[in-house]
């Protein structure tokens, strides 16, 4: 296994971690769940990930009880939470520590940030930000950060907004994938960002559920190949079965630094692809927006705002 430091953090984290969505789906049965995630840290895999949201619980518990019998101190635990709202955040946020069945997560992320007023609402004073704070300074959590995955700019603009509000992230996660260095790329416009701030950079989507593939393109290796030569901390990536896991294991096992010539020629096979997003559906279309089928999960706007309207 290589392993990365985290950011500014001083955290050693696997260079692939495992996704928790895949953990819940309905074709992966719970004692599956529990050996994927147990053999993949024997095997050297340390970074979990997982979200609040994900198959509404079914993955964050399922991991929960795969870090049981001592498998909880081998891993650094990393979830997200919807909630804009500080009461939402908090509620969450607790949540997701019970189905995890922790005392604290290494890694709390606010989760999709995909519209310019998501940073207003999480750094208001009674916004989520705040909520995930205290919970840090109560020991609920040790860093924070924030996900998203529609356009770069949005989360340009996070950075900028918690600047003004003199909040560093620990962490920032984003898709980073072949067709992402053509089209609204995270790669060329964020990741230059968090390198100069000393951020962890969480790449993820590295072949966007399979649907990257479908271009004929690259395949599975090149795909985690690319990401893992970015100076990303943790290749996050989804993992259904023992096969896919090993799949996972041996783009590590197998990974050197790409020289200029390898790395052009790879990216000459996807530019044509890539060039109107067609096969990164999660920036053109809502299909992969949860806080956008679920409102109700971000919680009450700030009720001044409200109180601004006409009657």
């Amino acid at each position: 296994m290589i392993y990365r430091t985290l950011g500014s953090t001083g955290e050693n984290v696997s260079a692939i971690g495992v996704g928790g969505w895949h953990l819940g789906l309905g074709h992966v049965d719970k004692q599956l769940a529990i050996r994927i995630v147990r053999s993949a840290i024997d095997r050297g895999i340390n970074f979990l990930d997982n979200c609040w949201d994900y198959n509404e619980g079914a993955s964050e518990i399922r991991m929960g009880k795969a870090l049981r019998d001592g498998y909880r101190e081998k891993a650094f635990v990393m979830t997200k939470i919807d909630g804009r709202s500080k009461k939402e955040a908090a509620k969450q946020l607790d949540e997701s520590l019970e189905r995890l069945q922790v005392d604290c997560i290494d890694l709390v992320q606010h989760h999709e940030i995909l519209r310019f007023e998501d940073p207003h609402r999480i750094f208001h004073d009674q916004g989520a930000n705040a909520a995930l704070v205290e919970a840090r300074q109560a020991g609920k959590l040790r860093y924070i950060g924030f996900t998203g995955h529609k356009d770069p700019r949005v989360h340009l603009y996070m950075l900028e907004v918690a600047d003004k509000h003199g909040f560093k992230f620990d962490a920032v996660q984003m898709p980073l994938n072949l067709m992402d260095a053509h089209y609204r790329s995270f790669s060329r416009e964020v990741v230059p960002e968090l390198v100069e701030r000393n951020i962890g950079i969480l790449g993820m989507k590295s072949m966007a559920q399979g649907i990257l593939l479908k271009s004929n393109t690259v395949t599975p290796i090149e795909c985690l190949h690319y990401a893992l030569n970015l100076p990303t901390s943790v290749v996050i990536t989804g993992i259904d079965s023992m096969e896919i896991l090993d799949q996972a294991l041996e783009a590590v096992r197998t990974f050197q630094p790409f020289s200029q010539a390898e790395l052009e020629a790879l990216l000459a096979k996807t530019s044509a692809a890539a060039l109107t997003g067609r096969f990164e559906p999660f920036k053109t279309t809502s299909i992969f927006d949860g806080t956008a089928e679920h409102p109700e999960w971000l919680g009450e706007e700030p009720p001044e705002f409200r109180q601004l309207m006409p009657a």
